[in-house]
């Protein structure tokens, strides 16, 4: 994943390279960012907030999430799809 803080509002914006790219309406102070991408990823795949964890990268732009019970491909298939056109 590639995290942008600050964002006028928290959502999937495409693709950033190979990484998911997702905008979140938090400032990277204090875990905010982190906090509000964990928030935004359980709500959207439907899993509790205690499902995903950040795996690497907590104090960088560039992410590895863990959701559990769902595996790399499933979790950007699910992602991906969501997407605007």
């Amino acid at each position: 994943m590639h995290v942008v803080p600050r964002a006028r509002r928290t959502e999937i914006a495409g693709l950033h390279g190979d990484a998911i790219k997702i905008r979140v309406a938090a400032p990277p102070a204090d875990g905010a960012a982190n906090a509000e991408l964990i928030r935004f990823i359980a709500g959207h795949l439907g899993v509790p907030r205690s499902g995903v964890a950040i795996g690497a990268g907590a104090g960088s732009r560039s992410k590895v999430l863990v959701v559990t019970g769902m595996g790399s491909e499933a979790l950007r298939a699910r992602l991906t799809t969501a997407q605007r056109p």
